[in-house]
């Protein structure tokens, strides 16, 4: 794994980074709730300027990325932000599994003539290559979301570009321990912070993280045009769950491997995708670009989506609920989600928690085979 800016590992930065250094300070940023300050301390007005607590979060996000943080009030309003650096007549390449909300993003600029759009699948590494020549912005998603189609941002993200063309990666699902866009040449890396990062299904924020100076002080520009600011209250969660990532991480996708290896080997279930497994067909390129396959595992049922829905409803443990990254493991049947009927009708994402493995196993089998009966 990459070290970061203070010569220390990802595990220790996340512990140490975002707190004040002075004497007498305190040892966690506070909350500070304010919109304006007191004139001539170099800080005005908040949405201009930020607040300690915004800071915190950007210091550890962005330096974690090994770049400078931008932090939003969601990762939708971080991914607008990169949108918003492009030009009239722009050309943007989207993966074919792409997050819903970016394809609803893109699809409106595109009806309103502010660009176009064009589709390259996640796994077409010479149709991404070819993509950095023509394109004004590269819009990347790897793993993909939820098929985990896994991308090869080696090759990529060091292809020739047009001058100008911003490579975006999301790599939320990843998060930056198992990857690091920036590393790989990407222009800019986001996060959903209300994620991984985040980790407790308590809070909306996004970062966008960048080594590019120019870069980095438009996407504050655009921040504050746009008042996508994030709260007080989210970005001080945000920070200290980042605290905990590297523990979380390790236990849930530890899980998340052992229960792949079993539904794959399930009578009820149809196929299984998860980058850990020899099976899946991204799975050489997963090995060398990422430092762990994650937690995240979608998976289709026999019996269609009447059977998936009969999973959700029934496991105990697993909550039917939407998003990922969160100590509790959460599933929901995707096809369900406007905007995403494209998608196996039996899929369902499974977001891994931190619940006892064997736990977990008992209570997806079970439901499983009430299903199916």
């Amino acid at each position: 794994m990459a070290e970061h800016p203070a010569g220390i590992k990802a595990e220790s930065w996340l512990v140490s980074a975002g707190r004040a250094s002075e004497p007498g300070a305190p040892l966690n940023v506070p909350l500070v709730p304010a919109s304006n300050f007191i004139i001539g301390g170099g800080r005005e007005y908040s949405r201009d300027d930020g607040t300690p607590t915004w800071e915190a979060l950007e210091d550890l996000v962005g330096g974690l990325e090994t770049g400078r943080g931008v932090a939003f009030a969601s990762g939708m309003a971080a991914i607008a932000a990169v949108f918003d650096q492009l030009t009239a007549g722009a050309v943007v390449v989207l993966p074919d599994d792409c997050y819903q909300g970016v394809a609803g993003l893109a699809a409106a600029g595109a009806e309103k003539g502010r660009w176009s759009v064009e589709r390259v699948a996640v796994d077409d590494t010479q149709g991404w290559i070819g993509a950095c020549a023509r394109a004004d912005l590269v819009w990347l998603e790897s793993p993909s979301n939820p098929l985990l189609t896994v991308a090869d941002l080696h090759a990529i993200c060091a292809a020739a570009r047009k001058p100008g063309c911003i490579v975006a990666v999301d790599g939320t699902l990843a998060t930056p321990l198992n990857q690091c866009p920036l590393a790989f040449g990407a222009t800019v890396s986001l996060q959903s912070a209300t994620k991984f990062i985040g980790g407790h299904s308590d809070l909306l924020a996004g970062v966008a993280s960048t080594r590019d100076e120019a870069l980095w002080r438009a996407l504050r520009k655009s921040r504050e045009l746009s008042g996508a600011t994030p709260g007080t209250l989210e970005a001080f969660l945000a920070l200290r769950g980042a605290r905990t990532l590297a523990l979380r991480l390790q236990r849930a996708q530890q899980t998340a491997m052992l229960l792949a290896e079993r539904l794959e080997r399930h009578p009820q279930v149809a196929l299984v995708r998860y980058p850990g497994l020899a099976s899946h067909p991204t799975h050489a390129v997963a090995q060398r670009v990422l430092a762990g396959f994650g937690t995240i595992i979608s998976f289709d049922l026999h019996g269609g989506a009447g059977v998936a829905d009969s999973v959700c409803r029934n496991t105990l443990l697993i909550r039917h609920a939407t998003s990922l990254g969160a100590v509790e493991s959460t599933m929901e049947r995707r096809a369900a989600i406007p905007g995403q009927e494209h998608l196996p009708p039996s899929l369902l994402r499974l977001s891994v928690g931190i619940e006892d493995a064997e736990d977990l196993w008992s209570d997806l089998d079970r439901a499983i085979r009430a299903a199916s009966a």
